[in-house]
């Protein structure tokens, strides 16, 4: 199956079973998540990987009580920077030239640059910006886990400052930015699972300027 098919199969599961996801599979969605592209190569965000079902009844007190978070295999959370420093820019850049045998100061002209650039933007521009490098690093793990044939649903309805203190969120520099439960649908217990997908048609979602 194409990735297209792969898209049509699947939906936002209302319901899991439970069951658990082999791990090859696991490690294959959050491979994917990771390998996603970001601006300027930041990745600024990480993934907090979760099955520990007594954190995870703690997550669901604060994210609207959805079942899927404690009947899903794993709970992903996506947690982006609160903000962007010359440190921590310089570290993504080190690491980057290290891992390609180059010396650190060959991207000075760049870092210089991009922090000359977002320094004197405020701290909750600098987060925004964060987290919607996390939406695509998201959008991959949602595309591998149909991929997989392993069910999801995407959450923003949660609170997320409590996530944040769950998680201990704020003292990493970090802010949850949206949730995705993967496992299994319940198809005798999910009202979604036999409904048609329905999404904005071709001809009104595209438009061609040739």
């Amino acid at each position: 199956m194409n990735l297209v098919e792969d898209l049509k199969w699947r939906y936002a599961t209302k319901k899991m079973n439970g069951k658990t996801i082999p791990q090859e599979k696991l490690d294959y969605i959050l491979e994917a998540a990771r390998l996603a592209p970001s601006s300027s190569g930041l990745q600024p965000y990480k993934i907090f990987v979760i099955s520990n079902k007594e954190l995870l009844q703690k997550i669901k007190s604060v994210a609207w009580d959805q079942s899927q978070i404690l009947d899903a295999s794993h709970v992903l959370v996506f947690a982006a920077w609160d903000g962007y420093t010359l440190d921590r820019i310089e570290s993504v850049f080190n690491y980057t030239l290290d891992q390609r045998g180059l010396p650190h100061e060959t991207m000075d002209a760049y870092k210089e640059k991009l922090w000359g650039m977002y320094e004197p933007l405020s701290q909750e521009w600098q987060a925004n910006h964060s987290a919607k490098q996390a939406y695509i690093s998201f959008a991959m793990a949602i595309a591998a886990a149909a991929e997989q044939k392993v069910d999801a649903t995407p959450m923003e309805g949660f609170t997320p400052e409590a996530v944040d203190e769950l998680l201990g969120l704020k003292e990493q520099g970090l802010k949850s930015v949206l949730i995705l439960t993967l496992g299994y649908r319940d198809e005798s217990e999910d009202w979604l699972v036999n409904m048609k997908k329905v999404r904005t048609p071709k001809a009104t979602f595209i438009t061609e300027l040739k």
